[in-house]
């Protein structure tokens, strides 16, 4: 067996490397959405935020491909550590190619002078024994729910908005699709930042740090994947303050799908209904502005239980829950 690492410019390896993935969702977790080799590759060349991910590729003496490690690589903080994903084509368990994939990822760790890694898998038996078996404490879980916007109740959703709206008449909303003009990139930094209010429960991490710059990079990251990104944002009427914001970013290739990407309340505004407000204002405006978009995916902390009651009144359903494991070597 050869591990060799992926380029998103080797289009026959990342076909390779998405077929092994969805082989595994297939059997484990067929509800999840499913990588395509577009996707995949523009993860490799742009990450979330131009934090370009890595990814290794097992084959067989004969070339099969039958396993791939994803690594991400954090840039901006917490620069300590990476975190990996393992997968193992189901037809090829038991050979120890998981054990040899986690060896390449801790020695790529070490290559980069960092001494942390992360490692995130579905929570059923086998993976657990597996993460356990190669030294992984466990230190959290989340959650992927799904919204159905075919069966969502737009009644509710109408209401949850205009309760939202009579609880928060000091803060208006701003709709903007794209990037940021330029006048509310310095705001919005502050604003991103009260994600690292959001429970991490005993994970090792420090809070993420933004920036003018990561906030241009994270716009520049998702337009080149063709992703469309939504924003609504609540500001404070009397003082012009960013007081609360959520994003979704819709895909291009799959215009059907989107995802939730941040939603945050600034602690100086909490308590007017900032959270409903600007997720049913989202809601309202995707379904005229992306009439195609049929689903919408979100992760959370299961420990996070104010958005998730929100997400809940919203539609939102389990679909798995993960597991987030961490270990120093």
């Amino acid at each position: 067996m050869e591990i060799t690492k992926l380029s998103p410019d080797d289009e026959a390896g990342c076909i390779d490397a998405v077929g092994i993935k969805n082989a595994v969702l297939a059997q484990d977790c067929p509800e999840m959405v499913p990588s395509t080799p577009r996707g995949f590759a523009n993860m490799l060349r742009y990450g979330w935020d131009l934090e370009p991910g890595h990814a290794f590729l097992a084959r067989d003496a004969d070339g099969t491909a039958v396993g791939v490690l994803n690594v991400d690589v954090n840039l901006y903080d917490n620069t300590n550590q990476v975190w990996i994903d393992v997968d193992v084509h189901p037809d090829h368990h038991g050979r120890g190619i998981g054990s040899a994939l986690v060896e390449r990822a801790e020695a790529f760790t070490r290559e980069l002078g960092r001494d942390t890694i992360g490692y995130g898998c579905l929570d059923l038996p086998a993976d657990d024994e597996f993460a356990r078996a190669h030294g992984f404490e466990q230190k959290a879980i989340e959650v992927n729910r799904r919204q159905d916007l075919s069966t969502l109740d737009w009644d509710v959703v109408q209401r949850m908005y205009d309760e939202a709206v009579a609880a928060s008449t000091g803060y208006e909303l701003t709709m903007l699709t794209g990037a940021l003009p330029g006048d509310l990139l310095e705001p919005m930094v502050e604003l991103t930042g009260s994600i690292n209010d959001a429970p991490k429960d005993d994970l090792d991490l420090e809070d993420d740090v933004f920036s003018p710059e990561r906030l241009r990079a994270y716009e520049e990251a998702q337009a080149k994947s063709d992703h469309t990104i939504y924003r609504v944002i609540a500001r404070e009427k009397a003082t012009g303050a960013l007081a609360g914001h959520t994003v979704i970013a819709v895909e291009r290739e799959r215009p059907h799908l989107g995802e939730q990407h941040d939603t945050a309340v600034a602690r100086a505004h909490r308590g007017h209904r900032l959270g409903a407000l600007v997720k049913s204002a989202m809601l309202l405006w995707l379904r005229e502005a992306e009439p195609q978009l049929a689903r919408v995916d979100t992760w959370n902390a299961e420990s996070n239980n104010h958005m998730i009651g929100i997400n809940e009144k919203l539609n939102y359903q389990i679909v798995t829950r993960t597991l987030a494991y961490q270990k120093t070597i």
